[in-house]
């Protein structure tokens, strides 16, 4: 378990991280979600000791990292795969890890077989790999000492549609069998597919957590309906203070199911649907972390697509 309590990072004038608090639980995944810049790597390096806190405190297993003896064995940890020694192969970096932690020999290869790289691959500088290939070397790493925890920063980064798809099945299985995932990402498909909660930090403060139902469902309330006369319902829902758009055949509403058949009701309006709108995760970060997005939509700045 991870337990983040009011962690703050500044760095002079400037708050890296402000007052974050949240937990990861065991056997579940965890995404934390934020735009570049909000200080989702701060908040990670602080857990582990690489970056000292101003305030506050992170404890893993109830315990600070640099307090927990031999963490390897406890804590598996990929914040940067690209920080090994490029001129070191892959099996050399896994077998001075595995000597550090105590590890038999036979751990190298069984992480180099769970990671899917050859031994060629294996026996090749750190120098020469792909993105991609880093990143599967970090995961083996992290893995190497058969923890309860990870901490993970962007691991999908250089990964391809297959090597995602591996990614997400053995984090998931981690978490199956009772292991606790910390996941750090800004993209939002591959965190919704695979985490059971959800932290989103912005501007170094958490805006939102929840797990996907419950975030999507703190958006704003909205309705799409259809009915034999939209006009007719629009008139009678935005003389109630509703706002109406046209969507598709039907409209939608900025009120609760509830509201637009009581409309209907009223108006002597015929409904042939009626549902609540799902609100888009992707536009809930967007609106969450708005303060901090460099780009504006091209409809905003008058840009054609």
């Amino acid at each position: 378990m991870i337990t983040v309590e009011s962690l703050t990072k500044t760095y002079g004038a400037y708050t890296a991280v402000d007052d974050v608090t949240f937990e990861a639980q065991p056997g579940r995944v965890t995404g934390f979600l934020g735009p570049n810049g909000a200080g989702k790597t701060t908040t990670m390096r602080m857990m582990v000791g690489l970056t000292p806190p101003t305030s506050g405190r992170a404890l893993i297993g109830g315990h600070a990292y640099k307090d927990i003896p031999n963490p390897g064995r406890h804590v598996g940890v990929l914040l940067d795969a690209s920080a090994q020694h490029a001129g070191r192969s892959g099996r050399e970096v896994l077998a001075l890890g595995a000597k550090v932690m105590g590890l038999p020999s036979s751990r190298v290869d069984e992480m180099l077989a769970l990671v899917s790289l050859t031994d060629s691959e294996a026996k090749r500088k750190i120098r020469n790999y792909s993105l991609g290939m880093r990143q599967r070397l970090g995961i083996a790493h992290a893995l190497l000492g058969d923890p309860q925890v990870l901490i993970l920063d962007e691991p999908a980064n250089g990964l391809d549609p297959a090597g995602i798809r591996w990614m997400r099945g053995l984090l998931k299985g981690f978490a199956d069998r009772g292991g606790t995932v910390l996941l750090s990402s800004h993209l939002l498909h591959e965190v919704e597919i695979i985490a059971d909660e959800m932290v989103v930090i912005g501007q170094g403060r958490i805006v939102a957590r929840g797990d996907r139902e419950s975030l999507t469902r703190s958006g704003q309330a909205a309705t799409h309906v259809t009915s034999e006369d939209n006009e007719r319902l629009a008139a009678a829902l935005r003389a109630g203070g509703a706002h109406v758009e046209p969507a598709g055949t039907g409209l939608r509403a900025d009120v609760e199911p509830v509201v637009v058949g009581r409309a209907a009701l009223e108006a002597g309006v015929v409904l042939t649907d009626l549902r609540a709108a799902t609100v888009n995760l992707e536009d809930l970060f967007l609106q969450l972390t708005s303060d901090t997005q460099r780009e504006t939509p091209a409809t905003e700045t008058g840009a054609s697509a």
